[in-house]
């Protein structure tokens, strides 16, 4: 393994999850990003890493929208949730939407190694207690993802910030544009998913979130 990219908020599981894989691999090198914004950007100058260690609530992502987007522009990187998360349904969601493992934070060392060793040549890991259960994830989940897909990744970052409630002006100012490119980029938005306003593109994004329960379905059409 040449590169490994670690995504994950808190400091302290990096520095260790860091160390770790450091013994493990010792000539791999190891990348980490703290929040979503740091990550794309770190995907998009490394994309042939060998391997991304995806936190499910890294700060700026809603759900599984950072695994969805980074599956669509990146099908190369091979991608594993590492969460605090470990309710069934939410690693079956997980691999529905690309992911090629699942590893809790609660696992130990050797497991840690194993899974990795699993992923790397290529097969799919679970937790032991995991069976591998048939895709749970509702239609308007499968279509709000197939939509999010189409979405270029400054459109994507735009529709993020939209969904935790900022506003145009913020957005501009956040991303060094023009409201006039916000609006562009909101126009597109709405178009690609078939949305009339914000608050349905918003509730189409929200289709991803984590809850067990799916927020309400909406209509596509």
């Amino acid at each position: 393994m040449n590169e490994l990219l670690i995504a994950d908020d808190h400091p302290l599981f990096r520095e260790a999850l860091h160390g770790l894989i450091a013994k493990l691999y010792p000539a791999t090198a190891i990348y980490e990003a703290d929040n979503i914004s740091s990550l794309y950007s770190l995907v998009e100058d490394r994309p042939q890493a060998d391997l991304l260690l995806l936190d499910l609530n890294m700060p700026g992502a809603a759900g599984y929208s950072a695994l969805v987007h980074l599956r669509a522009q990146h099908p190369q990187l091979p991608i594993v949730i590492i969460s605090a998360h470990e309710d069934p349904v939410l690693i079956r969601r997980a691999l529905d939407h690309g992911a090629m493992g699942f590893i809790p934070k609660s696992v130990e060392a050797k497991t840690l190694s194993t899974a990795l060793h699993e992923i790397l040549i290529g097969n799919t890991w679970l937790p032991e207690t995991m069976t591998l259960r048939s895709p749970v994830i509702s239609s308007a989940e499968k279509e709000a993802a197939s939509l999010l897909r189409e979405l270029t990744p400054q459109q994507f970052r735009v529709l993020q910030m939209v969904s935790t409630g900022q506003l145009n002006k913020q957005i501009a100012h956040e991303l060094s544009v023009s409201e006039a490119t916000i609006k562009t980029h909101m126009t597109a938005i709405l178009r690609k998913l078939g949305a009339t306003n914000r608050t349905q593109a918003v509730l189409i994004a929200n289709q991803l979130l984590l809850n067990e329960k799916n927020p309400e379905e909406i209509s596509f059409s």
